[in-house]
């Protein structure tokens, strides 16, 4: 951890709802001027798109467990490496992982290469003169072995819908964004859901703040569920691990958000429809205090 050079990390499983918190730092970092070095969570898998599927498929024919929710398939080590050496020095190495064709063709000619979607860039110095290093994926707070990623992070946030709404969302996404069926989905939840509580769910102890979107609306079975709920008909319960940490003023959240309320002494909940300001009037003060101090 680093006054000098600190580490962000967003951090919540496929579908949690990651993008939005996403999108409330890049506001955050624009409207104060702050220059982040991006690293995305997707580059610390160890496999490419095409060996992940045969890999998968080992371990199937094996009888075990493999999902990119798990060690086997990540590299936890590296990871925890480039969150230490930010700390230390500023600097640290990144490469992208390639989701669509469009990124293809902009990495392709930033770098002159031939890439294309579901490979990796080289690994490469990140550029110089950044602010802090922000992190978005699936294990900003992981801890597995020798590789303790939580310990090299200033600030750590989960975000934590319900799981029957994190399904739903997943199972929308996957189908609109990738053409997965609801049954492809479903299977993939499936072979995740010992990796998921033994290496995701774990992770939103560590986290200095945890938002969790909570439906008013009847999730009961995600599978058949046929929209997802609106951000009106949930609410966001967001707690503080440590309110003190960050100089958490309840009070003026209360007056600013209308209708929320506390329900417990580092818990206050809010409006669905008011979980970007939200975050961006807690986050707001605290990544300005982390420049403050550098």
């Amino acid at each position: 951890m680093s006054k000098q050079h600190p580490v962000v990390v967003v951090t919540g499983s496929s579908g949690a709802g990651t993008t939005t918190v996403k999108r409330a730092f890049e506001h955050i970092f624009l409207r104060d001027g702050i220059k982040p070095a991006v690293i995305e969570g997707d580059s610390y898998h160890r496999f490419n798109r095409k060996e992940m599927r045969a890999e998968v498929q080992k371990a199937h024919d094996e009888g075990r467990n493999l999902s990119h929710f798990g060690p086997e398939a990540n590299h936890f080590d590296i990871l925890a490496d480039t969150f230490r050496t930010y700390g230390e020095t500023g600097g640290c190495k990144q490469r992208y992982y390639i989701h669509s064709e469009e990124e293809a063709e902009f990495h392709g000619k930033r770098l002159n290469i031939e890439v294309g979607p579901g490979e990796f860039t080289p690994w490469e110095d990140i550029e110089s003169g950044t602010d802090l290093l922000f992190y978005e994926g699936l294990h900003g707070m992981v801890v597995d072995g020798d590789a303790d990623v939580a310990s090299h992070v200033d600030l750590g946030i989960g975000v934590v819908p319900i799981v029957n709404l994190e399904w739903i969302q997943k199972i929308f996404r996957d189908n609109a964004e990738r053409g997965y069926t609801a049954e492809a989905t479903v299977d993939t939840i499936l072979r995740r859901m010992p990796d998921y509580i033994n290496h995701i769910t774990p992770q939103f102890s560590r986290t200095d703040i945890n938002f969790q979107r909570v439906a008013t609306v009847d999730t009961s079975n995600p599978f058949i569920t046929r929209d997802i709920p609106t951000p009106d008909e949930s609410f966001v319960v967001v707690r503080f691990a440590d309110p003190k940490k960050f100089d958490i003023d309840f009070a003026y959240l209360l007056a600013m958000i209308p209708n929320s309320f506390m329900s417990r002494r580092n818990t206050i909940v809010v409006p669905g429809g008011k979980m970007g300001f939200t975050m961006e009037i807690v986050l707001g003060p605290i990544i300005e205090r982390m420049m403050d101090e550098r």
